[in-house]
């Protein structure tokens, strides 16, 4: 038996990177899962086959967190595809690296509108459903390690990943009493594309690997134990919790 045998989980931001391997892992474990992505309908075609490959249902839902109406409108589709919401891994986000003094105002506000207030809209209309389904069931948010550190060129980003691991500590006192468990992942450095061009240059690259006492920057399949575990009756009783997965870059002073 899968950890997530039976339950409907939705990922968004799931064409490429941690969203991907979630929603393929999630199938592995068992589940039917329904993608949210911006573009790229090749990339987002090419997950639910990969979610189909392992014998679950899958669907593809396009729309731009950042859009308050498109949570709504994922939540919806999801449950007339596969008839319920069980778990929801609020993923999608982006890091445009810029400097702080000359900030542009529109890229501080794009960033905040998709990595924070995505993530609220799309929790608070999973939780509905949830709350309407009777059934309990678990939110999973994809913080990052730069909501406990700062970053030079991340003066607009850390600040949305603090915000996000602060909404799962209040969503896990609000949801509660409906059963409704709500945690968040908090990884370092993983090669997705979000950071391609900044780990570039190979002189930055060695260093952040000589920074993580595993020895190596993380993989997209390394969120995929974690975040199913947090989504899975294993973590029954596990919420408002933050679980570090950076190869334990964060305690390293040295």
């Amino acid at each position: 038996m899968g950890l997530l045998d039976g339950k409907v989980l939705l990922v968004t931001g799931a064409t490429a990177g941690i969203g991907r391997a979630v929603a393929i892992g999630a199938a592995k474990a068992g589940a039917d899962v329904a993608i949210n992505y911006l573009d790229g309908e090749g990339a987002a075609a090419s997950v639910v086959a990969a979610i189909e490959a392992e014998g679950r249902r899958g669907v593809a839902i396009q729309g731009d967190v950042a859009d308050r109406a498109t949570a709504t409108s994922f939540v919806d589709g999801a449950v007339a595809a596969l008839g319920r919401v069980d778990v929801l891994v609020s993923n999608a986000g982006i890091c445009p690296f810029h400097a702080f003094l000359d900030m542009p105002a529109e890229t501080f506000e794009r960033t905040m509108r998709v990595n924070l207030h995505g993530a609220y809209y799309m929790v608070q209309a999973a939780a509905n459903r949830m709350v309407e389904q009777g059934q309990g069931g678990a939110i999973v948010a994809v913080s990052s390690i730069s909501a406990l550190v700062g970053g030079e060129f991340q003066t607009h980003y850390t600040p949305t990943k603090a915000g996000v691991h602060s909404l799962m500590q209040s969503a896990a006192i609000a949801l509660g009493r409906y059963n409704i468990r709500c945690n968040s992942v908090l990884p370092g450095t993983i090669l997705t594309d979000i950071n391609k061009q900044d780990l570039s240059d190979p002189e930055k690259r060695a260093y952040m690997e000589k920074r993580v006492p595993l020895g190596r920057l993380g993989q997209p399949e390394d969120l995929v134990g974690p975040i199913t575990f947090l989504a899975s009756d294993m973590a029954r009783y596990v919420t408002g919790a933050a679980l570090l997965v950076d190869g334990g870059a964060y305690v390293n002073l040295q």
